[in-house]
């Protein structure tokens, strides 16, 4: 392997050009390309024999299946001799023997037919998949592009609706923070909520925060920790997780060694969860292999399909995938996005419930984020993200979140966009508090009663308003910790949790607590991807199986949901903006009757139906009376006399422009409509083919008004214009197209179609 010098590799990650190829002035188009965020990413070319190809890779197997005595001898070009421990698994646990031999003879391109195939059911498919080898689906998912994935992807996720898990963690691991952000959390929509810590012995005090926080934020929210899995396990045997997605599984045997794991102990361990009632998914992803250096040639893809098959074998409701922590390695490579979102149709194809990724950060761009994931928040995966940050991101302790509390209103109105369910719904700010202050008094509570170091009023006041951890007093970690130790080491459990809140007034979170343990003991929620409403009924993929075959039939945001919805808090309503406004008093208008047509040199000045009445300011948020004035002047100061008349046969600026021309001395009018919007206009002329436009509004000054009056006195006589003052807000379309539209209604319905042009006495008092 032949390595860069520094100065060559430095020249490669700032993307210059090599030396001698660039013989002219560099572009400084090129120059602020090269600035963008999106080129603050490192993108690399294949690399095939260190495991750096996401799909294809000619190291990959070519599918093979052989059956002996009800037994797999030989499977993708290996024969049992020769299986590593992988293979074994899932020659033993993973692949349905029953129609095996069938299904591997079906054509690769049409089994990718039949996922997209609205015509197929879901059932189909997946008894399909049951039987194929790891080398036959990485194939059969590499015919399809990114659209046909989310064609598959909306028949192939297990629930029928879609949901989102939340992160909820804090720097300052303050568990008044931690239970007001997962209340807020559960008030938010998340049917999950995951922590993790930066000083692992504080875990027992961040479970037992987000338990009580979520179930105050909405009961029947579900819970984990995300530590060592040994005291993982153990604060689930306490009650304090009801689900974890911390089994880490990899298709490579010299990975899974260097975790000091075999497929059969992660089988284990998830059967230790099981066993306490505890919902586990396992986590894998695309580059982590190579990423350890132990990628065998094999594609991403391939080596990903093997950790599902794995999952599946060890009787998991589900996985994590989406490449997770490595995201960053296959998105420096062709196709790896596509590859990314390939992993996670495979899971659901296997019937497994998939959290698919997008909570690592991606990407510097924002573009490139959104882009990635929408492949899965429009066709709706069981869980869209595997934690969407509550927090701002220097409060997540997962290491940066590709999404997080400033990005929630983005989220909401995504969904409003496109009428689907991302798994949040709006809510009120006041509500937010108020449920944030029960969930950071709760655990206050629970402190007191079960002795623990207090946590205080302050605390608990600044928690409710805080942007960060920042905003909040710093504890006493020492004690914290010592009392973390000594909860995690009695025998006290969540029923001691339970009774606590009871004495402490907070008897309806107590009970969904204890609601919560008893779901344990019944176990219904260890179907594939469970999750439970409000009331506690499980939803998953046994008694709400996704039953989408084409239009009209499955998951649809409609009715009280899609009301949700849309109802996001910025949603003004149109009536109140139309309303008409009051009077102005810096400006009188006084009727004259019917306007004639000048005889003396003149510049008219025509203004819509509504100017000066129903609407007295323009979307720059300029008073009519300043505008006017500032026109006028503008004529004046060029030596020529200004007439205002008023058009009411119509709104259009053309129009209104046109018809003060007509009625000019000169033959030259100013049209203006009352949100702004002015032209110059000269009689003789098509409609549409005006001397000067204004056609930007929000971006015009009272200088702007008052040069284009003297612009249109210059016409009049003969002489050369003036350049109009003008900014640039090239966002203003954006901020005000809505304004515009309700400002420009209102004109419109001032409109009297028979009715004159009218003269104005114009004063100014």
């Amino acid at each position: 392997m032949v390595l860069r010098d520094a100065s060559g590799l430095d020249a490669l990650l700032s993307h210059r050009y090599p030396e001698g190829t660039v013989t002219h002035a560099r572009s400084k188009r090129f120059q602020k390309l090269r600035e963008r965020d999106i080129n603050k990413e490192v993108f690399i070319r294949e690399w095939p024999e260190l495991g750096l190809k996401v799909m294809d890779s000619p190291g990959d197997p070519d599918p093979s299946l052989t059956i002996k005595d009800g037994r797999i001898v030989e499977m993708d070009g290996r024969v049992e001799s020769e299986f590593d421990a992988i293979d074994r698994f899932i020659a033993l646990h993973a692949i349905k023997l029953d129609g095996a031999s069938e299904a591997m003879q079906l054509d690769s391109l049409a089994i990718a037919r039949m996922l997209v195939d609205i015509n197929v059911s879901q059932r189909e498919v997946m008894d399909v998949f049951a039987s194929l080898t790891p080398a036959r689906i990485a194939q059969v998912v590499g015919h399809l592009n990114v659209v046909e994935m989310m064609m598959a992807m909306q028949k192939m996720r297990q629930r029928k609706q879609p949901a989102d898990q939340a992160h909820v963690t804090n720097w300052k691991e303050n568990p008044a923070l931690l239970a007001a952000d997962a209340a807020e959390a559960g008030l938010r929509g998340f049917a999950e909520e995951e922590t993790t810590v930066r000083v692992s012995r504080m875990a027992p005090f961040s479970a037992l925060a987000l338990l009580v926080g979520s179930q105050v934020g909405r009961p029947g929210v579900m819970t984990q920790i995300s530590c060592e899995e040994a005291l993982n396990l153990r604060l689930a045997m306490k009650g304090l997780a009801t689900y974890a997605e911390t089994l880490s599984v990899y298709g490579t045997i010299p990975s899974f060694l260097d975790g000091d794991d075999t497929p059969w102990s992660k089988g284990l361990l998830a059967s230790a969860y099981a066993s306490r009632g505890v919902k586990s998914r396992f986590t894998s992803g695309s580059g982590s292999e190579a990423l350890m250096g132990y990628g065998l040639g094999w594609s991403m893809l391939y080596l990903e399909v093997r950790c599902l098959l794995m999952v599946k074998g060890a009787g998991s409701q589900g996985v994590q995938n989406g490449s997770i922590s490595c995201i960053a390695l296959p998105e420096s490579l062709p196709d790896g996005v596509r590859g990314v979102f390939a992993e996670n149709l495979v899971a659901a194809a296997l019937g497994l419930e998939v959290a698919a990724g997008n909570d690592a950060m991606s990407s510097h761009s924002q573009m490139r984020k959104t882009a990635k994931l929408m492949l899965q928040m429009l066709p709706g995966t069981d869980f869209i993200t595997s934690g969407h940050s509550v927090m701002p991101r220097k409060d997540n302790l997962f290491g940066g979140g590709n999404f997080d509390a400033e990005d929630m209103d983005d989220w909401l109105v995504i969904q409003r966009d496109m009428q689907i369910d991302g798994g949040l719904r709006p809510v009120q700010e006041d509500t937010v508090q108020k449920i944030r202050e029960k969930g950071a008094r709760a655990i206050q509570a629970v402190f007191g009663e079960m002795g623990f170091p207090p946590i205080t009023d302050a605390e608990v006041e600044a928690a409710v308003c805080a942007f960060s951890s920042d905003d909040l007093p710093d504890r006493d970690s020492v004690a914290d910790l010592a009392a973390a130790d000594a909860f995690l080491d009695s025998d006290k459990t969540a029923l001691d949790v339970v009774a606590a809140l009871a004495r402490s007034g907070f008897k309806d979170v107590a009970e969904s607590v204890l609601e919560m343990q008893r779901q344990r003991v019944l176990g219904d929620y260890l179907h594939t991807s469970a999750i439970f409403d409000k009331d506690f009924k499980v939803q998953c993929a046994l008694n709400t199986p996704n039953d989408y075959q084409g239009p009209g039939s499955g998951y649809r945001v409609a009715g009280e949901t899609w009301q949700q919805i849309q109802n996001i808090p910025q949603a003004l309503d149109p009536q109140k903006l139309i309303e008409d406004e009051a009077p102005d008093g810096d400006l009188v208008l006084h009727r004259l009757g019917d306007a004639l047509e000048g005889q003396v040199p003149e510049v008219v000045v025509a203004v819509g139906p509504a100017f000066g009445t129903v609407i007295n300011r323009t979307l720059a948020d300029l008073s009519h009376a300043e505008v006017l004035s500032a026109i006028v002047e503008g004529i004046e100061a060029e030596g020529l006399p200004a007439r205002v008349v008023k058009v009411w046969h119509g709104a259009d600026l053309a129009d209104i422009g046109l018809s003060g021309a007509n009625l000019s001395g000169s033959g030259i009018a100013i049209g203006l409509q009352s949100k702004g919007t002015a032209l110059i206009h000269k009689k003789g002329l098509a409609p549409l083919n005006n001397l000067e436009l204004l056609s930007m509004a929000p971006n015009l000054s009272l200088e702007s008004y008052r040069t284009l009056g003297g612009n249109a006195a210059c016409y009049a006589t003969n002489r050369a214009p003036h350049p109009v003052p003008m900014s640039i807000d090239n966002m203003a379309r954006l901020r005000l197209i809505v304004h515009t539209t309700l400002l420009h209604h209102r004109e419109v319905r001032q409109i009297i179609a028979d009715k004159p042009v009218e003269e104005l006495e114009v004063m100014f008092p």
